[in-house]
């Protein structure tokens, strides 16, 4: 059976009848866990198990792991990571793009080895001064170029251990001057600005095979409408100026940034160009709205969402786990000096 076009989460470590039956009936292309769903390695490799058998499929799992203040699963079981920011503490910029990739690497062993194929890095937002601290230490600079630099050498990693990299928050999150979890965020800068700076690591990325929406206004481009939601940016700016071609998700359609009921949001978003729509909490009114609100998977979306998943390697690059662990620890604690 077609898959429908949304993801969704589920409430607890393992699912209950009620989300059994629902995610068996709505067909959801794909789920994504959060810390409420991880409490240690054999726990999430049986849910990620579960999710599966529900749809029948081997639907892409999708988890928030970037490191430093954004990391689903963490200790004792998991291997802490650092902030992006903190990369550029390494001075010399072939062993500083190694160490990200190396990062991101282990990553996606970590993942992989419980059934997550979809890490929704790297952010590639690019703070300014005076900007709110939501996006912060999770950029890699404040400079485009090197985000552009260090976020593709993340992706890398990733797609080196078998996780699909999501680029987020497209086509910027960095000026936003609130938190779109719970205010709608404006950014007046000219086209100009936006183009010679927030755009930038979105355009070098575009080959990228996942992308998330930013729930932000950019009033050069669409007074009224988030980006989420905006037909002009996901249509001209996205696919257009950006030339991405990827498989577009909206950022989480359950926050605050976004107006309206749940129905008239995935409408939205989906009207305006996004693929494949994004419900992150897990609750069961809320997705059933959602999934009653999307299309089947078809036409371009599915065209997008095959070429996507067919990135993955299913056999992942060979890694010397505790070695590459010491190399990562040695060249940020030679980097923090």
């Amino acid at each position: 059976m077609t898959s429908r076009a949304f993801i969704a989460g589920c409430l607890g470590t393992s699912l209950t009848l009620d989300e059994r039956a629902f995610f068996r009936d709505a067909r959801p292309w794909g789920f994504i866990l959060f810390k409420r769903n991880t409490q240690d390695p054999a726990q999430v490799a049986a849910l990620t198990a579960s999710l599966r058998d529900c749809v029948g499929w081997q639907a892409p799992i999708l988890i928030d792991q970037e490191g430093g203040r954004v990391q689903r699963m963490g200790p004792p079981h998991w291997a802490p990571y650092p902030p992006a920011f903190a990369f550029l503490a390494i001075n010399d910029p072939v062993q500083q793009r190694e160490i990200v990739r190396l990062s991101a690497r282990l990553m996606a062993h970590d993942l992989k080895s419980v059934g997550i194929d979809v890490d929704c890095l790297p952010v590639l937002d690019v703070p300014v001064a005076g900007s709110h601290d939501v996006i912060g230490n999770r950029a890699y600079a404040h400079d485009p170029d090197m985000v552009a630099r260090l976020g593709r050498a993340a992706a890398e990693g990733l797609l080196a251990g078998g996780v699909l990299p999501v680029v987020k928050h497209m086509p910027g999150h960095g000026r936003a001057q609130a938190d779109s979890h719970h205010n709608l965020p404006v950014v007046e800068a000219s086209l100009e600005a936006l183009r010679a700076h927030d755009f930038r690591p979105f355009r070098h990325l575009a080959d990228m095979p996942l992308a998330m929406t930013a729930h932000v206004v950019f009033t050069a481009l669409d007074k009224r409408h988030p980006a989420t939601v905006s037909r002009r940016i996901v249509r001209d700016i996205m696919r257009g100026e950006l030339n991405f071609d990827g498989l577009i998700m909206t950022d989480d359609i359950s926050m605050k940034a976004l107006s309206g009921s749940f129905e008239q949001k995935t409408r939205a978003a989906i009207r305006a160009g996004v693929d494949v729509v994004l419900h992150c909490h897990g609750i069961m009114d809320e997705m059933v709205a959602v999934a009653g609100a999307v299309p089947e998977m078809s036409g371009a979306r599915a065209r997008r969402a095959a070429m996507a998943l067919s990135r993955i390697r299913h056999e992942p690059e060979p890694l010397d786990v505790d070695s590459a662990r010491s190399q990562l620890a040695s060249a940020l604690a030679m980097g923090s000096r």
